[in-house]
C-alpha cells in the first residue's frame, strides 16, 4: 500500500510540474494561474497546494527536475569519458545545454535566477543553489577521472580546475539566458572556444 501511494504521490507531481511548465512556456510564468496548472494536471487546486506552496516552488521544482535528469545523463559519460579533455568537457557540457530548455524556457531560468538571487535565505534559494554544487561536482568528476586515466598532468589540482571550469560554464549559461538571440549552438561554440587552451595546458597528451 505505502509504495502505491508512493507511486500516486509522485505521479501527481510529475503531472503538476509538466503542466506547470507547459503554462508556463504557453502563457509566462507571471501569468500562469496556479487555478489552471491544477486544471491542467487533472487534481484540485487543494492537491496543488499540498505539494507545493506557490508558483515559485513550482518553478525550483521545475528547474529541480530539469537537472535531475542532466545529473543523470552526466554520470554516464563520467564513468566512461572520451580520453581527450577537450572533448571530455564538451560532450558533458553539451549534455547539459542541449537539456536545458526541455522544461524551461529562458524566461524561466531567468525567473528562477532571480527567486535564488533576491531570497537567498528561502528553501527555494538553497535548493537552486544545492543543485548547482551538484553539477559543479560532477564537472570536478570528471577532471578527476581523467587524471586518474592519465590524461591530466598529475599536479594539477582537479577541484580548482573543475570548478573553474563549472563557474565559466555557468557563467555563459546565464548569459545564454539573458540573451534571446543567442543560440544553443553559438553558446556550445563560444564555451568549447574559451575551455579549449585550459584543456590544452593540462593535458598529459598532446594533440598533434
Amino acid at each position: 500500500m505505502a509504495g502505491l501511494r508512493a507511486k500516486q504521490k509522485a505521479d501527481k507531481t510529475r503531472r503538476i510540474l509538466d503542466s506547470a511548465a507547459t503554462l508556463f512556456r504557453e502563457q509566462g510564468y507571471d501569468s500562469a494561474r496556479i487555478e489552471d496548472i491544477a486544471e491542467m494536471a487533472e487534481v484540485s487546486v487543494g492537491t496543488l497546494y499540498n505539494y507545493y506552496q506557490n508558483k515559485g516552488d513550482i518553478l525550483v521544482a521545475t528547474v529541480a527536475m530539469e537537472v535531475m535528469e542532466v545529473l543523470e545523463g552526466g554520470a554516464r559519460i563520467v564513468a566512461s569519458p572520451p580520453l581527450n579533455v577537450a572533448e571530455a568537457l564538451q560532450t558533458l557540457i553539451e549534455q547539459y545545454y542541449d537539456h536545458s530548455l526541455v522544461y524551461l524556457s529562458k524566461e524561466m531560468w531567468r525567473t528562477a535566477m532571480a527567486i535564488s538571487i533576491q531570497q537567498p535565505e528561502t528553501p527555494l534559494s538553497r535548493r537552486y543553489t544545492e543543485l548547482d554544487g551538484q553539477l559543479c561536482a560532477q564537472v570536478v568528476r570528471l577532471v578527476e577521472t581523467l587524471q586518474a586515466r592519465g590524461v591530466v598532468h598529475a599536479g594539477v589540482d582537479a577541484r580548482a580546475m573543475g570548478e573553474v571550469f563549472f563557474n565559466n560554464l555557468n557563467m555563459m549559461f546565464i548569459e545564454f539566458c539573458k540573451v534571446d538571440a543567442m543560440s544553443i549552438e553559438e553558446l556550445k561554440a563560444r564555451v568549447e572556444a574559451q575551455h579549449a587552451p585550459i584543456a590544452a595546458l593540462i593535458s598529459s597528451v598532446k594533440i598533434v
